[in-house]
């Protein structure tokens, strides 16, 4: 069953060679019960290690089942233990967060039997062993006899062909000791192989054959009973290949949710820099989207596909309060263009607002029937302006929330008549308030027909600006030019500058893109300094977990399992930091939604997705290394490990 010829294992320290096995040949047959004795340093582990293909011969020959091992890849090798070997170590070596049960299905699942059969059996092994009462027990709840027992039925678990049992009582009380052999006398009088490392002599004495060995050679080779025992095998149903996979999957995904709430502290602050990072990203966003939707709302105030008009050359030109170069004929001339709405004139001026003993300055705005709706302001109380009272320059204003709480503080104003520099004006309606970003002031305004203005108060024939309505199927920046085009043929030159509504829209949205590229690139930096963190941490978990990696790659795991369990982990720590990150975020802003009354923070669906996304590909990328590195640990190095 078991051949190996001039099997030779050395290493190097330093200069120096170390020869551990001196060219080995020994053949073991099916059934057998081989104890290899030899005193400490005399080779006897690195033999069984050999045998039970967690290392690998210096040179030499070895077969199972006459099949040359050394053709076969690291995860040919992990398939022959899991389903040809059956460890059973002198400190048990039980994962000490899964109970009894869970110990010992876990070769199972590496194979791929399903749940089912793999609990069943593993209850029946558990209860030929007289442990049937510990199934949910875990490792430090058991004696170490018990753990020794739940060892071999994991040994036991895919069938145990070939037992390797490495001191199985160097650990134990004489009592214990005497059960455990009891177990593995029994084990091979069912037709288990069992080859067994001790360097007691009366250990030994169990064995129908008893190898010594000493400085890496064979001493002697004593039979004592020549009779093997028939296995009767155990033939298991395999899965599915997408059962398999998922049934490793979920185990990777338990192991991994056992090791982060095991270390709650570390894993926190491991997510950390995720959480801040994320949480930063979709407040920032928040807040940009909130100030984006209020200015958008306030260009939308002063007018959606609009077009002002104004004299001079720009908002920086000193002189523009200077030139008049605007008329009412053009106001009229705009409005008869096809591609407008309507166009309406304006006329602005500052004065002194008086009502019976209280003065203040105001500003008077006088427009047209629709300068108000044009600008976004509502009528709260009373009428808007009519065609009569523009026609006939009537004296009437509308007047704002500030003049109203100036001078009819829990009055109602309408009818009552307010003098403007002396010039008296009946009151006909409340606007409401403007809470636009262009309105939003202290200062008092009140609103008239820009007749009653013009004939009554300033005495100019030019006005302030025009401001011209663009029906939606029309080309905002058509328009525009066309109204450039006229007014200058009209005025024989450009003495006046326009304002787009549209082109303002679309500066601001591109302005606010440019800041969310800009944020985002802030926080992609917060990330992967998350994420360097979630390495590091990572690392240092391989290291911990070292021997628990070698435990898993003794019965069975490949790389591919070790990697995806640690990969598994390093994602399941950055998702949660991000969901902790996201809920930072969405309790900042409603506290903030709540605490302000101008400005909210509003929150999207899609940056949270993204930032989700996002702290799972960081969990991948900086989880790999570490993975990896679990992964290409050698299972004898790994074992070795406390």
């Amino acid at each position: 069953m078991l051949k190996l010829i001039d099997i030779k294992k050395s290493f190097k320290l330093g200069n120096n060679e170390i020869k551990i096995l001196k060219g080995i040949n020994l053949h073991i047959k099916r059934g057998e019960f081989v104890a290899i004795i030899g005193q400490s340093g005399s080779g006897k582990s690195t033999l069984m290690n050999i045998i039970g293909c967690l290392d690998t011969p210096s040179s030499g020959i070895y077969k199972v089942d006459d099949k040359d091992v050394s053709n076969l890849s690291l995860d040919e090798l992990a398939t022959l233990r899991g389903k040809k070997f059956g460890f059973v170590f002198q400190r048990y070596n039980l994962i000490s967060s899964f109970n009894a049960l869970e110990n010992v299905e876990l070769p199972a699942i590496y194979i791929g039997i399903s749940k089912e059969n793999r609990e069943k059996r593993a209850k029946e092994l558990l209860s030929s062993l007289e442990l049937s009462t510990k199934f949910q027990n875990h490792p430090n709840e058991l004696s170490g006899g018990q753990q020794q027992r739940v060892s071999i039925a994991r040994a036991l678990m895919n069938g145990g062909e070939i037992i390797l049992a490495d001191e199985p009582t160097g650990a134990l009380d004489s009592k214990s000791g005497l059960i455990v052999m009891d177990i593995i006398k029994n084990l091979h009088k069912l037709g288990h192989t069992i080859v067994l490392v001790t360097h007691d002599l009366n250990i030994a004495n169990y064995a129908n054959r008893i190898i010594e060995i000493k400085d890496g050679e064979i001493l002697s080779d004593t039979i004592k009973d020549n009779s093997t025992y028939k296995l009767k095998t155990q033939k298991f149903q395999n899965k599915s290949k997408f059962n398999l996979i998922k049934d490793q999957f979920i185990e990777s995904f338990k192991m991994s949710l056992n090791a982060i709430f095991s270390h709650k502290l570390r894993a926190f602050l491991t997510m950390l820099g995720i959480i801040i990072g994320i949480s930063s990203v979709i407040c920032v966003v928040a807040l940009g989207k909130g100030s984006q939707e209020r200015i958008l709302s306030s260009i939308k105030s002063i007018g959606t596909n609009t077009i002002s008009i104004y004299p001079g050359k720009n908002f920086g030109d000193l002189r523009s309060n200077k030139v008049k170069t605007l008329t009412i004929s053009d106001s009229n001339f705009l409005s008869k263009q096809p591609y407008l709405d309507y166009a309406t004139p304006d006329v602005t001026t500052s004065g002194m607002l008086t009502y019976k003993n209280i003065n203040s300055k105001a500003q008077i705005r006088g427009g047209g029937v629709h300068s108000l709706s044009i600008n976004g302001i509502k009528i709260q109380d009373g009428r808007n302006f009519n065609k009569d009272d523009i026609e006939q320059s009537k004296s009437v204003v509308i007047i704002d929330q500030n003049t109203l709480n100036t001078f009819f503080k829990n009055q109602n104003p309408i009818n009552k008549v307010i003098l403007f520099n002396k010039i008296p004006f009946k009151i006909i309606g409340v606007a409401s308030k403007d809470d636009s970003a262009f309105g939003s002031s202290d200062q008092l305004r009140i609103y008239a027909p820009y007749s009653a203005v013009i004939n009554k108060i300033t005495g100019d024939r030019h006005i302030s600006s025009i401001t011209a309505k663009i029906p939606d199927n029309i080309n905002a920046q058509l328009a525009e030019r066309n109204i450039i085009e006229i007014l200058t043929k009209r005025h024989k030159k450009k003495d006046f500058f326009t304002r787009n509504s549209d082109t303002l829209k679309q500066t601001i949205e591109s302005t606010m893109a440019t800041m969310r590229l800009l944020i985002f690139s802030i926080a992609f930096i917060s990330l992967v300094v998350g994420g360097i963190g979630v390495m590091n941490i990572m690392l240092v978990s391989v290291t911990e977990r070292t021997k628990e990696i070698g435990i898993r790659m003794a019965i069975g795991a490949k790389q591919s399992n070790i990697l995806e369990q640690f990969l598994i982990e390093a994602i399941i720590l950055c998702f949660i930091g991000g969901i902790l990150g996201l809920s930072l975020a969405y309790i900042f802003g409603f506290i903030f939604n709540k605490i302000s009354s101008d400005f909210v923070m509003v929150f999207e669906i899609y940056p949270a997705i993204i930032a989700l996304i996002a702290s799972s590909m960081i969990g991948i990328i900086f989880g790999f290394i570490p993975a990896k590195n679990a992964s290409k640990l050698n299972p004898i190095e790994a074992l070795s490990k406390e």
